[in-house]
């Protein structure tokens, strides 16, 4: 076991011990207040080229939100601030629309310094601030701003030779010269419905590709997509605000309606002539990634069936124009996207991540033709390709070999396909390897341990502690802790005799004589995993909700990920039935606890999980007595194209799986209590969601409750709004379970 995490979880207990006489419970403002009860662990960790030095974000003292930009350097072990954002800028930022859609669909939710790159020489970061970009040179030790426009910039790139960098502003494509500071346009003909360098909105929200531009090696050209959203329907949307309301002309392409058309071009800096690529007759398909080889003059796409069950990996001979196909995925149901492919320096191999065989394995390509390699097999799925230290021939890749509720980091030898696991067992671990494999940083936790964060070498070998997040007198979740609670682990078994994994929060000092009311808490969608060993700031309310008397239970229901294909492909065409099936199944054992009262049992979820609460109330009434669904989908032709379709076909050849995954044809069963809230400026899953459903349930007669937040997108983030939105859901519950007949 590693020395270090052991030392950390003693220090936990060692703190639990002397610190339990001054005990409290939790608080429900305390679970969103600054500072986070948590821990304030740095973000967006990352190694420098040269490794000598690591680089993150951190909020201030003052501001938990307001990031600043820090470095821990490893010949002086220490921590030091490399940029105040508030010496840059201090005003209230003023974003653009298309930054703040941006900034959703990443998640960021904070100000001053939300993102940085290295340039690939190691002596510079490249950093956006309100709108504009700065330019820190480490020799200098100075940030140099490189626009100062009324427009925004978005998208910002330091070119691969660290010549460059490059920006989208008013939907086309720009270089600037780092040494003569001259701006070139690359592309004039973006404006009105037509984007250069950008990804369209389902690129962005369901493909995880959030650019849409690309520099070849040699910094001499530029790939780059044009997306025309002229066919894509407009709908005017409102956004809901205290004071206010805006209306939003948006494209949405609802699912059966038309995408974006795309093209892709290559643009030489030189000359600014734009070379475009032969896409194929079908115009009706998908482009979710484009990457170069190591070769200049050669381009990688895919292109994805809109369907989604075929994928082909095509290469272009830019000189030639010549293409190849270099690959070709095909599955029944659909493939899964991902960002695992890696070319090497020798220019005749590649890796690229599969599920053919029902889990996702990575297999060693040869540009000839040659039958791949199968490089890693079994039962279990690599999640990602970390790093590729081709002189060693070592691949480092995370996946979940020795159980599926941990993430580890493997070392894999390309001679011999030895696989060594790199991070310690008993927690979760994300991490960030360097690019010559010397080492990783390693930020992992589990379910009853704080996140921290370490350096470690190439065999897992601890250098130094850079965030031990313990649990001091000064700590914010000190004096709460003694009082969590252990949740325990289980397994059940699915009606096709698959293994469901679950986990259950319990008061900490369970009367087993006692009745106690119970809080299914899902998601149940694809694309997710909610049991896991590792510590979420968001199980605060479960332990919040435990000391109040409830029990809260999880469950991964078929269709969630990281289980391989036959664990998702149940929920194909038919949304909304075995997920519902599964949670059932987990019902049925909490009534088997001779503690739990049967007749008091909630479900509780947002997005997928508020789609989830309100089919188990629609659908299983018997078993769940009340509900809360928070920015539900009720309808799937309301949703967009990319997600829905890859899960239940277009609408024109599914139309009773649509009907049947719907909430509406089951609602005349509603016969328990029902909370709905959404926030009224959700631009992914559209008010008109609920809107929908409130005039269903209302014309039928059937009585519920709803909550909408004014200005709140789909995250609902905000302390004030998050308070809120939790006290309302406690309240509720506390009326219609914990004090029902009391």
């Amino acid at each position: 076991m590693n020395p270090s995490l052991t030392t950390g979880l003693t220090l936990v207990a060692a703190a639990t011990f002397s610190l339990a006489v001054n005990a409290k419970q939790l608080e429900l403002k305390a679970l969103f207040a600054d500072p986070a009860l948590s821990g304030q662990a740095p973000k967006s960790l990352s190694y420098s080229p040269d490794g000598s030095r690591v680089t993150y974000l951190k909020g201030k003292t003052t501001d938990a939100n307001r990031l600043d930009l820090w470095q821990y350097q490893l010949k002086s072990r220490k921590h030091s601030l490399l940029v105040d954002s508030d010496t840059l800028f201090s005003g209230p930022e003023e974003l653009s629309d298309e930054e703040k859609a941006r900034r959703e669909r990443l998640r960021l939710f904070a100000s001053g310094i939300v993102s940085y790159s290295w340039s690939k020489d190691g002596k510079a970061l490249l950093f956006p601030l309100n709108g504009d970009l700065y330019y820190y040179d480490l020799a200098k030790n100075k940030a140099r701003k490189l626009t100062d426009t009324k427009e925004f910039e978005t998208d910002a790139q330091i070119s691969p030779k660290g010549r460059y960098v490059s920006f989208v502003r008013e939907q086309n494509i720009y270089v600037l010269d780092l040494t003569s500071g001259k701006e070139q346009q690359l592309t004039t003909d973006g404006k009105g419905t037509v984007k250069n360098g950008m990804a369209e909105f389902v690129a962005q929200e369901e493909m995880a590709r959030m650019t849409g531009y690309w520099w070849a090696p040699d910094d001499s050209k530029i790939a780059f997509t044009q997306f025309d959203d002229a066919a894509v329907p407009e709908v005017l949307r409102n956004e809901i605000y205290a004071n206010e309301i805006k209306l939003y002309n948006q494209r949405y392409p609802y699912a059966g309606a038309n995408n974006v058309s795309i093209k892709l071009g290559v643009v030489a800096l030189s000359s600014a002539a734009v070379q475009w690529l032969d896409l194929g007759a079908e115009k009706d398909f998908y482009l979710p990634r484009v990457q170069w080889t190591q070769n200049p003059n050669q381009l990688t796409y895919q292109w994805q069936s809109r369907d989604q069950q075929k994928l082909e990996l095509r290469m272009v001979d830019l000189t030639s124009a010549q293409q190849q196909v270099l690959l070709t995925e095909q599955n029944n149901t659909w493939l899964n996207l991902h960002d695992d492919l890696y070319f090497f320096k020798d220019k005749q191999r590649f890796i690229w991540a599969s599920e053919r065989d029902g889990f996702k394995h990575l297999y060693l390509y040869q540009f000839d033709g040659k039958a791949p390699l199968q490089l890693t097999s079994g039962q279990w799925v690599v999640n990602k390709i970390e790093s590729v230290d081709e002189k060693n021939g070592v691949v480092y890749f995370t996946g979940r070999k020795d159980t599926v509720l941990e993430n580890h980091l493997y070392r894999l030898n390309l001679n011999n396909q030895h696989i060594a696991r790199l991070t310690t067992p008993g927690a979760s671990h994300a991490v960030v390897v360097a690019k010559d494999g010397s080492g990783f940083l390693d930020s992992y936790s589990a379910v009853n341990s704080l996140p921290k964060v370490q350096l470690n070498d190439n065999t897992g070998k601890t250098l130094t502690v850079l965030e031990a997040n313990e649990l001091n007198p000064d700590h914010p979740l000190t004096p709460y802790w003694p009082e969590l609670v252990q949740p325990r682990f289980g397994t059940l078994t699915a009606k096709d005799g698959q293994t469901l994994h679950y986990r259950v929060f319990e008061p900490k000092n369970l009367d087993k004589n006692k009745k106690h009311p119970v809080i299914v808490s899902v998601y149940g969608g694809p694309g997710a995993q909610r049991v896991t060993n590792s510590w979420s700031g968001k199980d605060l309310y479960f332990h919040y909700m435990a000391q109040r008397g409830y029990i809260v239970f999880q469950l991964d229901n078929r269709g969630s990920e990281n289980r391989g294909k036959k664990f998702e492909d149940p929920i194909y065409k038919q949304l909304g039935v075995v997920e519902v099936e599964d949670q059932i199944t987990g019902v049925e054992y909490l009534r088997t606890l001779p503690y739990v009262d049967s007749s008091r049992i909630g479900v509780y979820g947002h997005s997928y999980g508020g789609y989830m609460a309100i089919m188990a109330m629609f659908k299983a009434g018997d078993y769940f007595a009340a509900g809360v669904s928070g920015a539900p989908v009720t309808d799937w032709t309301l949703y967009d194209t990319h997600y829905t379709e890859r899960y239940l076909g277009h609408p024109a050849q599914n139309a009773q799986g649509y009907l049947a995954s719907s909430v509406f044809p089951y609602s005349d069963a509603l016969k328990g209590d029902l909370l709905i809230y959404h926030g009224m400026a959700d631009d992914n899953v559209l008010f008109s969601n609920s809107t929908k459903l409130f005039s269903d349930l209302q014309t039928k007669g059937k009585n519920f409750d709803m909550m909408t937040y004014p200005g709140s997108k789909h995250a609902m983030f905000g302390q004030q709004v998050q308070t809120h939105l939790h006290q309302t859901i406690t309240n509720f519950f506390d009326r219609t379970l914990l004090n029902r007949g009391n």
